[in-house]
């Protein structure tokens, strides 16, 4: 991306502007520098000092809008070779390749990348009632209510097999931003489009148990990501 630490840390002055700065350095730390499936430190892993203050906070992001999910030849052609077809859960929609599902809430602060906090963007944003399902057969594998760390540049959700739980708050897919675009700004929207999303080791295992294979891979790329966010 070129947008240098200096114009960031200026940015971070407006209600806009924080959003932007957030979003934009929320999608760098997805592996930007790394191979997907690497991953940061989670989180969790490093909560901030009482002194620690962030550059920038969005501190409810129930204004939406969604995240996107433009799915990847690929991902249909391994779909197709399993005999798997995907399907929506709840609020989620489907229309001309691309998932969409709604963000109804989370929150994401900034740290300053060259300060001691670690990761430097830290939260989560949810997408609550809405998910993607897979069937073959009589087998339905439901993925939902997906929240998203940008710190772990990992997504999570809960999986429901047959109508009964099989797993809460799962690590489903990573992200990895080395093909992100440069932040747009929509209006009082703030867009970020380009990171791609893979199947995590965990979920591959899960779904080749529940229908008995083994042909689905981790870090298998389900599509390109554009997450578009609601400033104010």
């Amino acid at each position: 991306m070129n947008i240098t630490r200096s114009t960031i840390a200026k940015s971070a002055f407006g209600i806009v502007a924080s959003g932007a700065l957030i979003f934009s350095l929320a999608a760098c730390s997805m592996n930007s520098d790394s191979t997907a499936g690497s991953g940061s430190s989670s989180s969790a892993s490093s909560e901030p000092s009482a002194a620690a203050t962030p550059l920038a906070s969005l501190p409810d992001l129930s204004k939406g809008v969604d995240t996107q999910v433009a799915v990847d030849a690929s991902f249909v052609d391994a779909l197709t070779t399993l005999g798997l077809t995907p399907g929506v859960v709840g609020n989620a929609t489907f229309a001309n390749g691309t998932f969409s599902f709604p963000i109804t809430g989370g929150n994401v602060d900034y740290y300053d990348p060259s300060g001691s906090v670690r990761p430097y963007v830290q939260g989560d944003i949810k997408h609550d009632n809405s998910g993607l399902s897979l069937t073959a057969g009589d087998t339905k594998v439901e993925l939902t209510n997906f929240d998203i760390d940008p710190g772990a540049s990992k997504l999570y959700g809960d999986v429901i097999v047959n109508g009964q739980t099989a797993a809460s708050h799962a690590y489903l897919f990573n992200l990895w931003g080395g093909s992100l675009k440069p932040l747009q700004m929509e209006g009082d929207n703030a867009v970020l489009e380009g990171t791609t999303v893979h199947i995590s080791s965990d979920a591959a295992g899960l779904l080749n148990q529940t229908f008995k294979t083994d042909a689905v891979k981790a870090e298998m790329l389900v599509g390109v990501a554009k997450i578009t966010v609601a400033t104010k």
